[in-house]
């Protein structure tokens, strides 16, 4: 895939994020939409990832994220464009 049908972003995500299966939902649908990429909490409450893929599933993820799962309260997502990574899979970090 070329340029503008593929894309890398990362995202912060803030709200009530954590302690909601926040993680492992975004790995589900990340898995389901064919991306690579992480998904990790930090240290201030929010939770921050990277999805790669075809432009149009990684646009639909950030679309989700600001949803999230059932018990979550999403404020914000933001999202910045960075460089490719070549993700074979999609992780939870710790």
């Amino acid at each position: 895939m070329t340029g503008d049908d593929f894309k890398t972003i990362h995202v912060v995500i803030e709200g009530r994020v954590q302690g909601v299966w926040f993680r492992g939902w975004t790995r589900q649908q990340a898995l389901a939409l064919g991306l690579g990429g992480w998904v990790a909490n930090r240290r201030d409450g929010s939770v921050e990832a990277e999805f790669e893929g075809p432009a149009v599933a990684v646009d639909d993820m950030i679309t989700q994220c600001r949803q999230g799962p059932p018990h979550a309260s999403v404020i914000s997502v933001e999202s910045t464009d960075v460089p490719r990574r070549n993700f074979q899979s999609f992780e939870v970090r710790r």
